[in-house]
């Protein structure tokens, strides 16, 4: 028998250690059908988010459904090292140890970084059973284990071979703070206040000057042209003469190039070869000198004169100071612009020319967009709209910067000797050869994951059988990160999709829409919320509240709410339970059913249909609006209400199939408490994991029963409000006039007795309907002239104070100048006093 009471706590302690001492999560029955789910890793910088607790919910209700319907599921398990922020979170635990992490050999670091991955992935793991996830722990990985880091030397070693993975000087995005180049998804746009600085740049051998604004004059150091276009009447005449390079007083050529925009600004531009993309590709159209002006840390170096050594911003206040001073700066123009910042580190990204390695991702984003136009062999995103996204990046996409200045990540398989380039999957035989520093960015060895997970580059049994994956799971923003790098890289390595289908999800946000952050001290932690109402709740609330693809705004009020369906559950399983104490297999029978199992067992096909069709959809929302209808209100408010009257083996056995059936749709949500309750029946398998998913059966579906019950239940409500309206109490007599087949159905609910009461002073009230009719004796406390009178004068009341209302919020003048509250106070008012105006006419009448 269940507790009295529903304790969380108490139910879902030792539940995951149950399910992975039976090994239910391990895959590998050849004798079914595969499905496989491969989680996103979690990077092990510390504990889970809400945002992932939301996801891998997401992913173990797919696992869990598809179990029950009789699939051998396969859900891989990992983490991932995370590169910059793993990086940066072991630097600062060094730190409070008093050491300095750039101090130390390479090698002494990276044994704190396995320590630490050592601590934080036991922390994971423990988080991922407090949410009950169904994973196959015998398949975990890790994206530095040696399967993985050889996956990522393979691949690496084919690109190069295969032309496209190349070394090459350029543009990329410098993180002064991390000292690493990232690639343009890891760099976010920040409003920010700014300036555009006007400056002379003096024509030589002239008292005449080109007026050039830049947003970043400490570049100016860097400067070795200035251009115009060729066809701007007012400049061309220059093409081919110098300006002086202010404070340096260099003389740098004016170049006619269609970068400069005639209609924008002054129509001149500076050209800072080694600062600026477009810069870049000038320079090389007119081999232009690329000169580094600033440090990787953000200060300016020796090419900068006399700042060298200040820092990139300060400097840039002490070059105004000074342009003002020599009568160069004509203006400061106050603008607001959207910088790029790092994701990881939050500092300004400094454009840098530098060494880097890339990957040539035309061909490769080429053929995701041909493979998109196959229906069969496509990526199939769900909501659809969601393809675009991805499609537009592989349209625009450029050259992706793959290599890192970090340490605990994939050093890059290449070696130098001299001028020797090598380039394998092992360290190259003979003296003298040096391995590359940089490592590789986080993001390519987790564009690998669906297939070196499963033991690629080896043909495995595993990825025969599991690849390609069946869904991913992930939120929209993850999109350009991580979907888009895992289906070129699947196509190009395996010729085939990674995964099937792609479900993607919003954005986890507070009640109030706003995202997440330490600012705003509105984070929220999921383990938190599971000591406080339970996994179960977490899991149900999270996953049934939004729409595929829609954000999701996280209210404490309806986890409590959550909680309470939950325990309403509990207590309707408890009476079942209570009534099937001495039932046994034998017992069991659908025969000889009454008109409310019937209706019953009509809702609950109905119930499994939709909820199977939604399932399959991944309409999880649709799925729990239609679950908590059918087991709130069918359920527990009606059927066991009725079946409280007639409990025979037959009712018992309904009893009993109806509540399994509820136990097993919703056990992908709230899989602790369905297995607690469903290991309680009296007929049942071991655990609910080995159970099966219920079918819709159009045995027992008994359309016109189900009308008939559905009006009773209509009649009963309305009777019920009757009573409630009229101040009718149970000490009244009650005479029901209904077909004789209703009538015990009515008496029972409605709990009316045979015995007619002596009342004195008595007076009647009818509830009549084309099914029932109900008469209510009661005590006549007041005649009724003097009830007639009472309403009559509150109806006057409400007429005058409705009209002077009406009047009052008529005027504009007094809906644009009263505060908004008292407004809406009146408007509320005057909803009140109308509803309340109906009443009171019904009860005339």
């Amino acid at each position: 028998m269940l507790d009295k009471k529903y304790n969380h706590k108490i139910v879902e302690e030792n539940k995951y250690d149950f399910w992975l001492d039976k090994k239910y999560f391990e895959s590998g029955d050849l004798s079914k059908e595969a499905f496989c789910i491969v989680i996103p890793p979690p990077n092990i910088t510390g504990k889970l988010h809400l945002g992932h607790a939301w996801d891998t919910a997401l992913q173990d209700i797919i696992i869990r459904y598809k179990k029950l319907c009789g699939y051998d599921v396969l859900w891989v398990p990992g983490m991932d090292h995370a590169g910059i922020a793993t990086q940066a979170k072991i630097d600062k635990k060094l730190k409070d140890m008093g050491k300095n992490p750039r101090q130390m050999k390479r090698e002494e670091w990276l044994k704190h970084a396995w320590d630490w991955k050592e601590e934080y992935s036991s922390n994971i793991r423990s988080q991922w059973a407090k949410l009950g996830l169904a994973l196959d722990y015998t398949k975990e990985r890790f994206t530095m284990d040696e399967g993985l880091s050889n996956a990522v030397k393979e691949v690496f070693v084919r690109l190069y071979n295969e032309g496209l993975i190349y070394r090459g000087e350029r543009i990329i995005n410098w993180d002064p703070e991390a000292l690493t180049a990232l690639s343009n998804e890891e760099v976010i746009y920040k409003e920010v206040k700014g300036a555009f600085y006007h400056i002379k740049y003096m024509i030589e051998d002239s008292s005449d000057y080109l007026e050039v604004a830049t947003t970043r004059p400490e570049t100016l150091f860097g400067d070795t042209a200035v251009a115009v276009n060729p066809n701007d009447e007012r400049y061309k005449h220059l093409i081919g003469k110098n300006v002086i390079l202010p404070i340096l007083d260099k003389k740098i050529p004016v170049i006619g190039d269609e970068h400069a925009d005639m209609e924008f600004g002054t129509g001149i531009v500076k050209i800072t070869p080694a600062h600026d993309p477009n810069d870049f590709e000038v320079g090389n159209r007119h081999n232009l000198e690329r000169i580094v002006v600033i440090n990787p840390n953000g200060t300016m170096n020796k090419n900068a004169g006399k700042y060298e050594g200040l820092d990139r911003f300060e400097c840039r206040k002490e070059l105004i100071k000074d342009l003002e001073v020599k009568n160069l700066l004509i203006e400061v123009e106050d603008i607001t612009h959207n910088v790029g910042h790092s994701e990881r580190t939050g500092v300004m990204i400094e454009p840098y020319l530098s060494k880097q390695w890339f990957v040539k991702m035309r061909p490769l984003a080429d053929r995701v967009l041909e493979n998109q136009k196959d229906k069969e062999s496509k990526v199939n995103f769900v909501p659809a709209r969601f393809e675009k996204i991805m499609n537009h990046w592989m349209e625009i996409t450029y050259d992706w910067c793959i290599s890192r200045q970090l340490w605990g990540v994939h050093r890059i398989p290449a070696w130098y000797r001299e001028d020797e380039v090598y380039v394998g999957r092992e360290e190259p035989k003979g003296d003298g050869w040096v391995q590359d520093e940089d490592v590789l960015d986080t993001w390519f060895s987790s564009a690998l994951w669906p297939f070196s997970t499963l033991g690629w580059p080896e043909n495995t049994k595993l990825l025969q059988r599991y690849y390609p994956n069946n869904v991913l799971v992930t939120g929209y923003d993850i999109i350009p990160f991580w979907v888009n790098r895992m289906t070129f890289q699947g196509l190009h390595f395996t010729g085939k999709r990674p995964f099937k289908e792609c479900l993607i999800h919003g954005l986890i946000r507070d009640k109030e829409g706003r995202k997440f952050s330490k600012s705003l001290g509105n984070g929220i932690d999921p383990m938190d919320m599971i000591e406080l109402y339970g996994s179960d709740a977490l899991r149900y609330y999270l996953t049934t509240n939004s729409s595929r693809g829609m954000d999701f705004r996280f209210d404490e009020d309806k986890m409590k709410s959550t909680w309470n369906f939950i325990n309403k559950l509990w207590n309707a399983s408890r009476f079942v339970l209570l009534n099937l104490e001495d039932f046994k297999e034998e017992n069991f029978t659908l025969e000889n059913l009454s008109l409310e199992d019937k209706w019953i067992l009509t809702k609950l096909n109905k119930t499994i249909k939709n909820v199977r069709k939604n399932m399959d959809k991944y309409m999880f929302n649709e799925v729990g609006s239609e679950l908590y209808s059918f087991i709130w209100d069918n359920f527990c408010d009606s059927y066991i209400e009725f079946s409280k009257f007639n409990l025979n083996n037959t009712t018992k056995s309904v009893l009993h199939l109806v509540l399994k059936s509820i136990l097993q749709m919703l056990h992908p949500f709230i899989p602790f408490v369905t297995e607690e309750i469903y290991q309680k029946l009296p007929i049942n398998k071991e655990s609910i994991m080995i159970s099966s998913y219920p079918i819709y059966n159009k045995k027992y579906i008994f359309d016109e029963e189900a009308k008939e019950i559905e009006c009773i239940i209509n009649e009963i409500t309305n009777i019920r409000n009757f009573k409630v309206s009229n101040k009718i109490t149970k000490d009244s007599n009650t005479i029901i006039e209904v077909d004789k087949k209703y009538e015990s159905i009515f008496k029972n609910i409605l709990k009316v007795s045979d015995e007619i009461k002596k009342i004195n002073n008595s007076k009647k009230l009818e509830y009549n309907s084309p099914i029932i009719k109900v008469t209510f004796e009661i005590e006549n406390k007041e005649d009724d002239v003097n009830i007639k009178e009472k309403l009559l004068e509150e109806k006057n009341k409400l007429i005058v104070s409705i009209e002077k209302r009406k009047k009052l919020l008529s005027n504009e003048n007094y809906i644009n100048k009263a505060p908004k509250n008292i407004v809406d106070l009146d408007r509320e008012k005057l909803k009140e006093e109308e509803e309340r105006l109906k009443i009171i006419e019904k009860e005339l009448k």
